[in-house]
């Protein structure tokens, strides 16, 4: 009579439970779909603000891609957060892509010809867009090497600490990622070019502010996108 019931139940409510399956895949897949367009265009938008360099009291230099970087990086957190270091692996490798893409496309836009009335134009897009190879290098390598050590160390601790406590999470894989990603960009980009003593305050002053950003701002808004999602795909 039990099963009888149960079969019954299933019956009568075939619509349902086929129904909401796929809508809430539907709206996970269009919540993924936005993470990683996002998440490759704040790496994008951070390579091309790469180029201004920002100075403090005539003391402390660094790039304005430091202060969108970090926010790629709490978006990186969420993702592997939501959908674990497998899904997080394949967007990184994506966006890869898309970098070197980047850098291929804006190559060809300055080797193609301009008329000679948009002179000045056609030569503040060469200066922006002229790369240093060693820099592309640089940049392509610690955000591989910065990413995916991210990523793991962050599903490790998830593991670890049973989903608890996110904020360890964020700010504990982040502390790892971006000595991954730090020091092989300032050592790959500037090795031979600067004195020993100012590679090293490149090096703290760049994993510091990185640190600092991703900490204050990037962590609560980690929280904050975590819930929204969770909440848009019940």
């Amino acid at each position: 009579m039990r099963n009888f019931a149960a079969v019954l139940k299933i019956i009568l409510f075939m619509d349902k439970v086929s129904e909401n399956p796929f809508k809430n895949r539907e709206r996970e897949n269009t919540s993924l779909l936005v993470a990683t367009a996002l998440f490759v265009a704040l790496y994008l938008i951070s390579n091309i603000m790469a180029v201004k360099v920002i100075g403090l009291f005539n003391l402390f230099y660094f790039d304005a891609g430091t202060v969108t970087f970090p926010f790629a990086y709490m978006l990186g957190d969420v993702i592997t957060e939501l959908w674990g270091f497998r899904i997080s692996k394949k967007i990184i490798w994506i966006t890869f892509l898309c970098n070197i893409v980047l850098v291929v496309c804006t190559q060809i836009g300055i080797w193609l010809p301009s008329p000679a009335h948009l002179a000045a134009t056609a030569s503040a897009y060469n200066e922006v867009f002229t790369y240093v190879p060693r820099i592309v290098v640089a940049s392509l390598v610690g955000f591989l090497l910065g990413e995916l050590s991210n990523a793991w160390i962050m599903e490790k601790i998830k593991i670890r600490m049973k989903g608890r406590h996110m904020w360890v999470r964020t700010i504990g894989s982040s502390a790892i990622g971006y000595v991954f990603d730090t020091l092989p960009f300032v050592l790959i980009a500037f090795l031979g070019t600067v004195t020993t003593r100012e590679l090293l305050l490149m090096m703290a002053l760049q994993y510091a502010s990185k640190l600092l950003i991703e900490s204050v701002f990037g962590t609560p808004m980690a929280y904050a996108t975590v819930h929204l999602i969770r909440r848009y795909n019940r």
